[in-house]
C-alpha cells in the first residue's frame, strides 16, 4: 500500500513539474531505435536532454527553443498552421510529458549532417565524454 501511495504521489510530481529522469529518456530513444543509430548511444540524448533542458518537458525560456531536447521552431516545428518544418509537429505539443513524439524529431535532426553537434549543450557537455551516469 506504501508503495502504491508513492508511486502515485510521484505521478502527480511528473504531471506538475514536467520533468522526467534520464531513464525515461534512455528508455524512449531505445523504443524509437536511437540507441546507435548514426553512431550515438541512448546515454547521448539523456545528456542533452539534462543539458538543454534538465529533463524539463515543459521548458520554453526562448522564442524558439522548446521542450525536453530545446528543438528549434526555425528548422524542426511548426508554430502556425503555414509551417511544414522538417519534423511536422507543432511546437507546443514538445511541451508536454509525451516525449515520444520529441524523440521522433530528434531522430529527424539527427539524420542530418550535423547530428548531434546541431546542439551546443550536447557540443559542449557530452560530445566525447564519458557518459556511464547517463545510462540506466
Amino acid at each position: 500500500m506504501k508503495t502504491l501511495t508513492l508511486l502515485a504521489l510521484l505521478g502527480i510530481c511528473i504531471l506538475k513539474c514536467e520533468a522526467i529522469g534520464k531513464c525515461e529518456v534512455v528508455e524512449a530513444a531505445r523504443w524509437a531505435g536511437l540507441d546507435g543509430y548514426k553512431g550515438y548511444s541512448a546515454a547521448n540524448y539523456a545528456c542533452l536532454a539534462y543539458y538543454a533542458s534538465y529533463y524539463d518537458t515543459s521548458l520554453h525560456n526562448s522564442p524558439t527553443e522548446y521542450g525536453l531536447f530545446q528543438i528549434n521552431s526555425y528548422w524542426w516545428c511548426n508554430n502556425s498552421w503555414r509551417d511544414n518544418k522538417a519534423c511536422k509537429i507543432r511546437c507546443s505539443s514538445l511541451l508536454d510529458s509525451n516525449i515520444y513524439d520529441d524523440i521522433r524529431c530528434v531522430k529527424r535532426i539527427v539524420q542530418d549532417p550535423n547530428g548531434l553537434d546541431a546542439w551546443t549543450p550536447w557540443v559542449q557537455n557530452c560530445k566525447g565524454r564519458d557518459l556511464r551516469r547517463f545510462n540506466c
